[in-house]
């Protein structure tokens, strides 16, 4: 079922004959085209893609896009999930499944990175680049919230450096962010590698017991 914004809302009302709110068989083919096109779209470039694009994909005008979903606010509404809320709220749950708190701030930080890497629609969540979105706003308060959790877990079971705070947390993700979205992309090698050096800075050395098979090693 596609979800409409308050704005797509508007237009479906306007559009529809009589008074019921339901999109005419036509108009609802064009919504659920424009929909599957922009999921592919904005996983591949991102939720600033072109709306062009989408148009296109979906076989309909820029115009259509805006009568029928309210513009790129609206479009993004009705698809944030199939495009990067699902992924992102499994990476989150992924890693709260962690029992050892030292492994979920490295299985987390190793998972965030690589979904930031394959898919450009996270930087755009994660920078807040359409504040106007309430669904959008909302996922990022999710993530901001599992950070200041994560780094108070990983401070009283003594796993972080000292001084490391959330807003530290947050600074490597919007950072990473920016890097992916506006710099040059590194090989997947380099970045993994990188990866490695934000993790080896935060998190203090495992410690290993006398004995142990990594120390006989």
């Amino acid at each position: 079922m596609v979800k409409l914004s308050r704005r797509a809302r508007g237009s479906a009302v306007a559009t529809s004959t009589g008074s019921s709110p339901t999109l005419r068989s036509d108009a609802r083919r064009n919504v659920d085209r424009i929909r599957v096109a922009a999921v592919k779209v904005f996983r591949e470039q991102g939720l600033s893609a072109p709306l062009e694009e989408v148009a296109a994909a979906a076989h309909v005008s820029k115009a259509t896009i805006f009568n029928r979903l309210g513009g790129r606010v609206g479009l993004i509404d009705a698809v944030l999930d199939d495009v990067v809320a699902g992924e992102l709220r499994s990476v989150i749950e992924d890693a709260r499944s962690v029992a050892d708190v030292q492994e979920r701030i490295r299985s987390y930080v190793g998972a965030i990175r690589d979904l930031q890497y394959r898919l450009p629609a996270v930087n755009d969540v994660l920078l807040q680049e359409f504040p106007d979105s309430e669904p959008l706003m909302a996922l990022c308060h999710v993530g901001g919230a599992f950070h200041d959790d994560l780094v108070a877990e990983g401070h009283a079971a003594g796993v972080l450096v000292h001084g490391f705070t959330p807003g530290d947390f947050h600074a490597l993700t919007i950072d990473n962010a920016l890097a992916l979205k506006y710099g040059g992309r590194p090989s997947r090698a380099d970045y993994d590698r990188r990866t490695a050096f934000v993790l080896g800075g935060i998190c203090r050395p495992v410690q290993r017991l006398p004995g142990s098979a990594a120390e006989r090693s």
